[in-house]
């Protein structure tokens, strides 16, 4: 295996995004209708939803736009949510229950739509999503998914294990569903063209702007920032796994957990017609998360979990790269020059968390690795409730105070258990 001699790790995205608008950061005192925190695909899908509608809104971004987890992730668009269409239903009932499952499996229409309504230059194809059983038990699991969706006609088609390898190019699954309204995309260049719509909508926006404070006033709040405040009558946090103290315990309501990414330089044209000829984004059912894409330019991006900080060097991806070798030998001595990584959120319920702890605080965070696709409709349905005074209906739940995690300090250790003890699991097929 081949590794690169450049200390540096380097993001693919970052080199290969479309542009984002020349932004900077704030600077005196403002007012609008709606200030959001968080420069990610909530806050931007929030801004460009309440712009067309004429509200005025303002996002600040501490850092840039896509920062976070919107311009890391593994760039896959996918249907659903983390729990099966019937453990959604029993959890919250045949009608806000179903709602939920046709909001989430029909999110990437939302994606798709809004990247061909904008002229958002992000890679997008719509070329499916499979989901790949490795074991018995996760082929069982495949299957109930299957016969759920089908039982609501959807259109997914579960493929046995030659039909697998066919789209995929190994043997090692034992099958796979497969739905052809998710896919994929360079996810940066999505935040980006986001960040370009809301612009165009009348949004204003600011990057190298971290929010310091946030104090209610008698009409609404304020946020303080380095360089000045913006004041609003609401205010919506979209943080998700970079959540701060901004609000007290917010933060507990989450784990954030890191997720590693290794990508390879467009690989040969022999090897790009026998690496996922069906050119589908794929995840595999199991205790252990791996994910992976052949992008526009041919390049295998291989993600999954990794150690839980901030990565320290090159060494901490050989893990996804033996495992690519191991799918797909003809791989080995291919060059890996990208390698990055960034921390998703995950819920205790598995399923994201609107909330209104107070009066025109908004928090919406906790993806659970759909965040493409789920902030997009998230910050919609936000910004819907907002200009509505309310009104609108919500195909999510709207909680009225925050879930904190018990014992969410020691969260980092049990991350770090589960990833090994899934791993030992998928090992030995349970």
């Amino acid at each position: 295996m081949k590794t690169t001699s450049d200390p540096v790790l380097r993001n693919l995205y970052q080199e290969t995004a479309a542009p984002g608008p020349d932004l900077r950061p704030l600077d005196g005192d403002w007012k609008c209708d709606v200030v959001i925190v968080g420069g990610g695909y909530t806050g931007l899908s929030t801004a460009l939803h309440l712009a067309e509608r004429g509200v005025s809104a303002t996002v600040i971004e501490a850092h840039e736009i896509g920062y976070g987890a919107s311009g890391r992730n593994g760039g896959q668009v996918n249907p659903g949510l983390k729990p099966d269409p019937d453990q959604v239903e029993a959890d919250y009932g045949p009608d806000l229950g179903r709602r939920m499952v046709a909001l989430s499996y029909g999110a990437p229409d939302e994606v798709f739509a809004l990247i061909e309504r904008h002229g958002i230059d992000c890679a997008a194809a719509r070329t499916g999503t499979m989901r790949a059983a490795v074991n018995p038990a996760s082929e069982r699991s495949v299957a109930a998914l299957a016969e759920q969706c089908r039982a609501r006609n959807m259109p997914v088609e579960l493929l046995d294990a030659q039909e697998t390898q066919a789209l995929t190019g190994t043997d090692r699954y034992r099958c796979a569903l497969i739905d052809r309204r998710g896919g994929h995309l360079n996810p940066l260049g999505y935040a980006r063209g986001l960040a370009h719509a809301a612009l165009r909508a009348g949004a204003r926006l600011h990057v190298g702007t971290p929010a310091v404070a946030l104090a209610a006033t008698g009409n609404g709040w304020t946020v303080r920032t380095p360089g000045g405040t913006v004041s609003a009558p609401q205010v919506v946090i979209g943080t998700n796994g970079y959540t701060d103290d901004l609000w007290p315990r917010l933060k507990e309501t989450v784990v954030p957990v890191y997720s590693a990414i290794a990508a390879t330089e467009p690989l040969p044209p022999d090897l790009r017609t026998r690496i996922m000829p069906g050119r589908s984004s794929l995840y595999e059912i199991g205790w252990d998360v791996v994910y992976y894409r052949i992008d526009d330019a041919g390049r295998l991006l291989m993600g999954g979990r990794g150690p839980q900080r901030d990565v320290a060097g090159a060494g901490d991806y050989r893990h996804l790269i033996r495992y690519a070798e191991r799918l797909w030998p003809d791989l080995e001595g291919q060059d890996w020059p990208y390698r990055w990584n960034g921390r998703v959120a995950v819920t205790a319920d598995h399923y994201p968390h609107l909330s209104q702890p107070a009066r025109g605080l908004h928090t919406v965070l906790g993806y659970n690795g759909r965040g493409v696709a789920m902030s997009t409709v998230a910050g919609r349905l936000i910004a819907e409730r907002i200009a509505t005074e309310g009104r609108a209906s919500m195909d999510l739940p709207l909680r009225q105070a925050l879930e904190p995690i018990d014992f969410h300090r020691f969260a980092p250790i049990g991350v770090e258990a589960r990833i090994l003890y899934g791993r030992l699991r998928d090992r030995i097929g349970l």
